[in-house]
């Protein structure tokens, strides 16, 4: 499993005289996965195994299709992770900053796609829906077969933090908890930057290895990388990527993810415990060692499972959003002769909510795009859909309209809810 060092802390002479301090620090030094992957139990495999199946079998049972789905899920993701970093961000702020970003990259800025800059969300909203580019483009990566590499994951960090000075394998010691001038009293402390490119380079070759159930491999990288704490900023997220890159690999869920962040997130005390408990002091043979891989694989599989339960959830819950939605498009159209008989009518409308699960901001240009039709075409298929009470009219920067579906970005704050009181009842 590992061993913790002991190293002498010398002070930063730039720190305040209560930050001088010296003293001994206790490092830990994780063994390496590559040559000597620890041996699991039986039952954890066989569970891992079974889960893996579950997730599998949501291609054909899921109510709505996964790649109808994929944009939520990657959405839901994202909003956890985030979280679970301490960035609260409402939903329909971060598919504001997606929609300007998607906007921006298909027509090089936002401005020259939709008619001016779009406006109404916050920094963090725009740095969750970066997340969600790079968790696509990640799955998307991965899914193709391609081998993780230290470089790879140095990518992810560099495309999840752009503007971030540090990218790389960091250069000095960090540590979490604690004084910010020494790692004295740190809650934990990864290993000297000395050792963490060989680290980093053993974890990327284990992370390729195919002989291991694909749960357990991207549980044993999440847990190892977050131990090493490659990075001066970003492990989190990197970490939690790396899990969709390795499941994603083995083809598990295609373009969709598993909301794990979003479990993760309403059971931090268990995972902030599981990964403590998981950087054992001593062999790796050892009683105590099998017992800290089973706290932490325990976990990890519960959360995978919990993440399956609400992939399908959340399908469930679309498709009943949509019949609700279908109910009221056909209510209004038989009280309302204005907007009757229209030949582009019900399939425009019909094609625009199909879309608003991935994508629920829209604008005439934006929705004229996807449905391959004019401008106006587009505009008054989404009044349509705001007459019947489906979507809602907002506007969304200078001179430009927006669309937007607020009931799909709800069906992420019940989940929260919903996981949320799980636990208090358990």
């Amino acid at each position: 499993m590992g061993r913790y060092g002991e190293q002498l802390w010398s002070p930063d002479p730039a720190a305040p005289a209560r930050g001088r301090r010296v003293g001994v620090y206790r490092p830990y030094y994780p063994d390496p996965l590559a040559a000597s992957p620890p041996a699991l139990p039986r039952d954890l495999l066989s569970r891992a195994t079974a889960i893996e199946a579950s997730i599998r079998a949501l291609r054909g049972t899921a109510t709505v299709s996964l790649e109808r789905a994929a944009g939520f899920l990657l959405r839901s993701e994202a909003i956890g992770s985030a979280r679970m970093e301490g960035i609260r961000v409402a939903p329909q702020q971060v598919a504001l900053a997606e929609f300007a970003a998607t906007a921006a990259t298909a027509a090089t800025t936002a401005t020259a796609a939709t008619g001016t800059a779009i406006e109404g969300f916050s920094v963090s909203a725009r740095e969750v829906a970066h997340t969600i580019a790079t968790l696509r483009q990640a799955v998307t990566d991965a899914a193709q077969g391609r081998t993780i590499t230290v470089n790879g994951i140095v990518d992810l960090q560099r495309t999840l933090l752009p503007e971030h000075p540090g990218i790389g394998p960091r250069t000095v010691q960090t540590w979490l908890g604690g004084s910010e001038w020494n790692p004295l009293d740190a809650a934990f402390v990864p290993p000297p930057a000395s050792a963490v490119e060989g680290l980093l380079a053993d974890l990327a070759t284990y992370a390729s290895d195919g002989r291991q159930p694909a749960l357990i491999l991207a549980g044993l990288v999440h847990a190892q990388f977050e131990t090493i704490q490659p990075f001066a900023d970003g492990n989190g997220r990197v970490g939690r990527a790396l899990i969709h890159s390795l499941l994603a690999r083995r083809g598990l869920l295609g373009p969709a993810v598993l909301p794990i962040s979003l479990v993760f997130m309403t059971r931090s005390d268990e995972y902030v415990a599981a990964l403590t408990t998981f950087c054992h002091d001593g062999p790796p043979d050892s009683a105590a060692a099998h017992a800290a891989l089973r706290q932490w694989f325990t976990f990890f599989l519960d959360a995978a499972a919990a993440a399956v339960e609400e992939t399908r959830r959340f399908t469930v819950e679309l498709a009943a959003l949509r019949r609700s939605w279908d109910v009221r498009l056909s209510a209004f159209r038989n009280r309302t002769t204005a907007f009757r008989n229209k030949p582009w009518g019900p399939s425009m409308s019909d094609q625009l909510l199909a879309a608003l699960p991935e994508f629920p901001v829209l604008t005439e240009v934006s929705a004229a795009r996807r449905l391959d039709v004019p401008p106006r075409t587009a505009r008054a298929a989404a009044e349509e859909l705001v007459a019947a009470g489906i979507l809602r009219r907002r506007q969304i920067g200078r001179g430009t309209i927006g669309y937007l579906s607020r009931e799909v970005s709800d069906l992420f704050s019940s989940a929260e809810r919903r996981l949320v009181a799980s636990r208090k009842r358990s």
